[in-house]
């Protein structure tokens, strides 16, 4: 058996990266010789959905708007903390001597996500139905 360094070891890994970055390259390197270069009017507008663009593009948006990404991301997260969770849900050692802990970790963390969403349904974060007035 022959004895050969540990860096060795790597080699396929940066034969993959190297490969990668020359297919990416070549595509870069083929498009530009390739590719038309003819800048026109019609080429250089903002392109928005097929519409002409019209007004100033720095607009202010409502409040809710912000608001209700926020919400988006704060429920996203929960869901994200959750998944993993219901995976290895059958698998959770008992820390305080009850098989049951998990479970009713999860049940307090969803109960305070309830609360919260209790509190932004209650304040009207989520009916866009009226105007509130951007607060």
């Amino acid at each position: 058996m022959t004895s050969y360094p540990y860096i060795w070891n790597y080699l396929p890994l940066a034969l993959h990266i190297a490969g990668a970055l020359g297919i990416a390259g070549g595509m870069v390197a083929a498009s530009y010789l390739i590719g038309r270069h003819r800048n026109y009017r019609t080429k250089l507008d903002p392109y928005e959905c097929g519409m002409d663009p019209v007004g100033d593009s720095r607009g202010r948006f409502s409040v809710r708007f912000y608001m209700v990404a926020m919400l988006f991301i704060l429920f996203d997260v929960e869901a994200v903390f959750m998944l993993p969770w219901a995976v290895i849900f059958r698998r959770l050692p008992g820390i305080t001597g009850s098989a049951m802990f998990g479970f009713w970790e999860m049940l307090v963390y969803l109960g305070f996500v309830a609360v919260g969403l209790f509190y932004v349904w209650k304040k009207g974060i989520l009916n866009w139905s009226y105007d509130r007035g951007d607060q």
